[in-house]
């Protein structure tokens, strides 16, 4: 089976890359689906349906699938390999995992409550909760490719950092939007 390892390990990646793309994808179609919701008739009708149907494909076709497939393919990769276990970055990197299939139960709770056309959160919402994943991205990349050469505590600054400069990122989006709505 050892001679397989590089295959499941492409695989695993392959379903990784897949997966962060729904995620990243999704949250910008529930702001595409708040923001119709508060239009008049037939546009929100209209545009509610469509946005529906792109979140039910993707969420379903590709993202669930994905996260699942990825999933596997890592327990299969720790299985070939336990050692692995026994590495401190690979517990931090773990960590990171539930974070992210947290992230991931959360957004589907969201995509629920979308779909029954239940709007409890603002688009301005969405587009933060969509830097959720990019935060586990970089931090699980990171931490893969440095693994026990990284200082925690620059990669701990390096995450705030990184959160600061989206926060602002975000923030002048939202004034350029308020002076002009159609941007």
């Amino acid at each position: 089976m050892e001679e397989y390892y590089n295959y499941i390990k492409a695989l695993h990646l392959i379903f990784i890359v897949t997966w962060f793309a729904g995620l990243f994808y999704i949250p910008r179609l529930f702001v595409y689906q708040i923001e119709a919701y508060h239009k008049p008739s037939p546009e929100k009708e209209i545009l509610g349906k469509q946005l529906k149907l792109m979140a039910r494909r993707l969420w379903t076709i590709i993202t669930w699938p994905s996260a699942i497939l990825a999933t596997t393919f890592a327990i299969w990769l720790l299985l070939l390999h336990p050692f692995l276990l026994q590495l401190p970055w690979m517990h931090v990197k773990l960590g990171f995992v539930v974070l992210l299939m947290l992230y991931h139960l959360k957004t589907h709770h969201y995509y629920k409550q979308l779909q029954n056309d239940d709007v409890r959160k603002t688009s301005n919402f969405m587009r933060l909760w969509n830097e959720g994943a990019t935060f586990i991205l970089f931090a699980v990349i990171f931490l893969v490719l440095l693994k026990s050469a990284i200082n925690w505590v620059f990669g701990v600054i390096g995450i705030v950092v990184l959160g600061v400069l989206l926060m602002l990122g975000f923030k002048m989006y939202k004034r350029m939007r308020e002076k002009n709505p159609d941007a």
